[in-house]
């Protein structure tokens, strides 16, 4: 393989895996940093000594008990960009560096309670309901590492690079030779010769290189032990004093491993998750919430992600992304048109079949029976193609209800989009 081909592989591997992310958003795991953290711990990786509150008293206590002279105040919420955020209450930035007790126990009260907006929240913030109070540590110097499973190798691979704690999407595209790849043998595992090898291409010299060969060691074993699909550590740390920290990382799970991997999926925190998602999830559906005022309840997520396409091309705006799947049944049908429905800016519904597996007779009964229980107002038009299309288009025309039907996904898109304009 050509230098150039493995740089754009390498990019390619951290990009992929961001995109999985935010494709499966709706049943992706998601920790606070404290439970990240805790969880590192259980494995012997070097983290900050820190304490978790949810209130301004327990923060003092946790403070009190690093015995310290520096701390650092971290509100916990799972969005990014905490550092740069802005609360309801004025305060700026949920991530503080402080050197009295005070100040830990006034910071923390300005936070808990309060909404903090960052680029990853909603409009209107999320809650924080704990903070973190960490050790300040003096960092000299700051490398990225990254464990994920990637497709093209067919198995982990660690992904390593000296510029830490910034983007690293702006380093793998616009420094490409500073980032190194390791696809690892599944079976045979990570040996000390490869941790080594990881180690100085990330920099480290003389006994930092030992240190850091351990520590990624130890996070190999986490990630083939808790069933993770990526664990990320931004910044990879060396302090002053020559130890070798994870100052914070984002890891995510398989969630197919979720019966062997109870106690960390019992971890999960549903405050910040929109109730649409979690009744999507109860009833074995994909949904993400959107801006727009069209619903859409799709079967398959390219077909998904082509209807909100089209639906952009007659000039309209998705409600949202829903996926029912392809062993979809009537029950979920009507689950679905619930979940679109809760949302006050939906002014119309679009469903877009196309029947393979799918019988497209059990997405018509679903929508009668669904218009009928929750008397639906919002007009809605139907696009069933494929396995019974034309028996499944008969039950709507037989069924009464203004519901309309059509042919093909143009005519779909520019019916639909007719009743918001």
């Amino acid at each position: 393989m050509s230098l150039f081909k493995f740089l754009l592989s390498a990019q390619r591997t951290i990009q992929s895996s961001r995109l999985n992310t935010l494709l499966t958003q709706t049943r992706c795991l998601s920790l606070h940093e404290y439970q990240s953290k805790e969880l590192m711990q259980s494995f012997g990786i070097n983290t900050q000594p820190f304490g978790i509150a949810s209130t301004a008293k327990e923060a003092l206590e946790a403070a009190r008990s690093l015995n310290v002279t520096e701390y650092v105040v971290k509100s916990q919420i799972l969005a990014g960009g905490r550092g740069k955020g802005k609360f309801d209450n004025g305060l700026v930035g949920g991530v503080k560096l402080v050197n009295s007790l005070d100040d830990v126990e006034r910071l923390a009260g300005q936070m808990l309670g309060a909404k903090l907006v960052t680029k990853q929240t909603p409009p209107d913030g999320v809650t924080v309901n704990k903070v973190m109070i960490a050790r300040a540590l003096d960092i000299t110097e700051e490398r990225y590492l990254a464990i994920l499973l990637d497709r093209a190798a067919g198995g982990p691979v660690i992904v390593a690079s000296t510029d830490g704690g910034v983007d690293i999407e702006e380093v793998a595209a616009n420094l490409p030779e500073r980032i190194f790849k390791y696809p690892i043998d599944i079976d045979q595992g990570l040996n000390d010769d490869t941790s080594v090898e990881i180690a100085k291409s990330l920099g480290f010299k003389g006994e930092a290189v030992h240190i850091t060969a351990k520590q990624i060691r130890q996070l190999y074993k986490m990630f083939t032990s808790v069933d993770a699909t990526q664990i990320e550590i931004n910044p990879l740390g060396l302090t002053r004093e020559g130890e070798v920290v994870c100052f914070d990382a984002k890891i995510n799970f398989d969630d197919n491993a979720k019966f062997r991997q109870g106690k960390i999926f019992e971890m999960q925190d549903h405050s910040e998750t929109d109730p649409r998602e979690l009744a999507a999830q109860e009833s074995n559906l994909s949904y993400v919430g959107m801006s727009g005022n069209i619903g859409c309840l799709v079967n398959g997520a390219g077909l998904a992600m082509a209807t909100m396409d089209i639906i952009k091309l007659y000039n309209g705006e998705p409600a949202n992304f829903l996926d029912c799947g392809g062993g979809v049944q009537e029950s979920q049908v009507q689950a679905a048109f619930q979940i679109i429905t809760q949302d006050p800016q939906v002014n119309a519904i679009l469903v877009n079949i196309f029947g393979g597996i799918v019988d497209c007779r059990i997405i018509a009964n679903g929508i009668v029976a669904a218009c009928k229980k929750l008397e639906l107002k919002v007009p809605i038009v139907a696009r069933l193609e494929g396995n019974n299309g034309d028996k499944a288009k008969k039950i709507l025309e037989d069924s009464g209800l203004n519901i309309i039907s059509a042919d093909d996904m143009a005519m779909a898109a520019e019916k639909v989009t007719s009743f918001v304009k």
